[in-house]
């Protein structure tokens, strides 16, 4: 079930518009597609901040309520502050259950405390944190799990065998290295260079004086 949203009409459009929507705590956003006009639309900040903050938000679905009316769409994007990072512009795209939408799914690690590689001083490199695909928008994957529990130091994850579900298709291929465990780094020890014996200075001083030229008497 998605989220629902109250969200209001923007009566004006301009920069004086939507600074006072700011000061009064909204953000201006829009939602657009499915053969609809757009509509230009407020949504309150913290709300917007609080959704944010949730994993999974990019690929959670939500019911925008305007006047009445329900609007189920995704976020597409967020415009952020340079200097504070807080949302200033939103856009929403509408979705119905014949929409297909391309979008990155999340890959998460479980048992990674109990791995036999990690526990032998492996190391997880994760080439791939999300990977994206192309599906309906009534099959939109939460996240690609993957289990670190029997992975030994050397074993590799490809694409080809996370189990996707159906009509989900990735962009990357099936050969494409989404993690792998890693032998450890040695580290490397520079040997500093032994310290010269009185008798090997001694030596190099009596070579020196050997090979000098004379000076000429006057």
């Amino acid at each position: 079930m998605a989220n629902t949203i109250k969200v209001s009409k923007r009566q004006k459009t301009g920069k004086g518009a939507i600074r006072e929507n700011r000061l009064k705590g909204f953000i201006p956003a829009v939602i657009y597609g499915d053969k609809k006009a757009p509509e230009l639309i407020t949504v309150e900040e913290k709300i917007m901040v609080m959704e944010m903050a949730k994993p999974g938000f990019w690929l959670r679905q939500y019911d925008l309520e305007l006047d009445g009316e329900k609007h189920h769409v995704i976020c597409q994007d967020v415009q952020l502050h340079p200097v504070s990072d807080r949302p200033v512009h939103a856009d929403f795209l509408r979705v119905s259950k014949d929409s297909v939408l391309t979008l990155k799914v999340p890959v998460h690690v479980k048992n990674e405390e109990t791995s036999v590689g990690i526990k032998k001083g492996g190391v997880l490199n994760i080439v791939h944190r999300e990977i994206e695909v192309t599906c309906p928008a009534t099959a939109v994957p939460e996240s690609f799990i993957i289990d670190l529990a029997n992975m030994d130091i050397g074993d590799v994850v490809t694409l080809g065998q996370i189990e996707m579900p159906k009509d989900v298709k990735p962009s990357l291929d099936a050969e494409e290295t989404i993690l792998s465990i890693t032998p450890p780094q040695a580290e490397v020890v520079e040997e500093e260079a032994p310290a010269a014996t009185t008798a090997d200075a001694a030596a190099s001083t009596a070579d020196a004086a050997k090979t000098a030229p004379a000076k000429e008497e006057k």
